[in-house]
């Protein structure tokens, strides 16, 4: 996107260079990494980074309103409700397709948005480990607030321990050695010392819980949430000590209630030049758009595009039967803006923040971008393809 890094970037880039940087990961931590990472950052110009700020300053404001808890009460399932709610998320990750406007100018689009944590280890490792072997510009930067790495981590630290030593603060998943985004785990333990824990063994006696490592049994005061509910679907069968809606003695970094309220569900709540027109399908009692093509569906209660339809027809949205629980959201147009060697690459970029229990608004941490060649950003829509995958968001200063 930016003219002259992209161009910096492409004429010192060798397969060479990109080789070694992929075995690092396997070096520093083994059989961790389960995704492609693209063969290069994204470099977002000053202009681009105002329009992006804009946009998520209009859907945070959103949040803030007094309506919004009670607008959301109905995305949080009733058999799903974990009691000692937050007052606000912990966490607040912000997608947005890079597009065009009708002048030709670079324009963040929303694509999606949730209350829950991203990579934001891996992401701070992966950045640095790009400044490692690539040639990166000294006037672009990849963290917000924070003037260096080590900076990053203790602003990390802050938010997830927040005081706690770190054998008392958890990361909650399950089977975390099975997940793709394993990777990110052994970064957060290496950074700030908190073990991944498997949601089938945390114990549970009266309102405590705990753990056990090495033979020694260790109490759980804060968790550090990774742990999507509908995860738990697949496990029908589990017999644990704790179920997630049990009342415990713990406190919360990504209470799970947050996940469903700032989520799809959210998105017809926003209103800004950067946010597609979305409407819950009941809305619409019947009188849908006559130009569908321009539209995708998308059910609410889904994780990473699970679900999603890019194609649809009035009688799918006709013989859907709870229609309340998707939204209809107007396409937008990815515009392939990344330089490749081959061809040009589309791409979106994720905006991660952290909001403390006692600020009054998040804070921006650091971004991820992720490039694609085909129909979506997703993994099955683009094998076989290179420069795509996952990757670091480089900013102008």
């Amino acid at each position: 996107m930016h003219k002259q890094a992209r161009k910096a970037f492409n004429d010192s880039f060798t397969e060479d260079k990109y080789e070694k940087f992929v075995k690092s990961f396997e070096l520093d931590f083994p059989d961790q990494l389960d995704f492609r990472v693209a063969e290069t950052p994204i470099f977002v110009p000053k202009g681009l980074l105002e329009k992006i700020n804009i946009a998520s300053e209009q859907i945070i404001k959103t949040l803030l309103s007094p309506e919004f808890i009670s607008q959301t009460e109905r995305a949080v399932p009733a058999d799903q409700a974990v009691p000692n709610e937050n007052e606000h998320t912990s966490f607040l990750a912000i997608d947005f397709a890079i597009c065009k406007d009708e002048k030709g100018n670079l324009v963040p689009q929303l694509i999606e948005l949730q209350g829950f944590p991203s990579l934001f280890g891996y992401q701070a490792y992966l950045s640095e480990n790009f400044k490692k072997h690539f040639d990166i510009p000294e006037n672009f930067g990849y963290c917000f607030g924070a003037d260096s790495y080590t900076a990053y981590v203790e602003k990390l630290k802050e938010l997830i321990l927040a005081g706690e030593k770190p054998e008392n603060v958890i990361l909650l998943e399950i089977f975390p050695e099975k997940q793709k985004t394993r990777v990110d785990f052994a970064v957060t333990e290496a950074m700030l010392g908190i073990k991944a824990v498997c949601y089938t063994k945390l114990i549970k006696e009266g309102k405590d819980l705990f753990y056990e490592d090495n033979g020694r049994k260790i109490q759980v005061k804060r968790i550090y949430n990774r742990l999507i509910f509908d995860d738990l679907l697949n496990y029908p069968d589990l017999q644990t000590s704790y179920r997630l809606s049990d009342e415990v003695n713990v406190s919360w970094v990504g209470h799970p209630n947050w996940f469903f309220r700032i989520s799809k569900f959210s998105i017809p709540f926003l209103q800004s030049p950067y946010i597609p027109e979305t409407r819950f399908v009941n809305d619409y009692k019947g009188n849908f758009p006559a130009d569908l093509e321009n539209y995708v569906l998308k059910p609410l209660f889904s994780f990473a595009g699970s679900g999603v339809q890019l194609h649809i027809a009035e009688s799918d949205l006709a013989s859907l039967p709870d229609p309340e629980n998707y939204i209809l959201q107007r396409k937008v147009t990815y515009e392939p803006v990344i330089q490749a060697p081959d061809g040009l690459v589309k791409c979106e970029v994720r905006m991660m923040y952290g909001w403390n229990d006692n600020a009054e608004k998040p804070e921006l941490f650091i971004a991820l971008s992720r490039l694609s060649r085909g129909e979506m950003i997703g993994v099955r829509y683009n094998k076989d393809f290179t420069w795509v995958g996952g990757s670091a968001a480089f900013f102008e200063k």
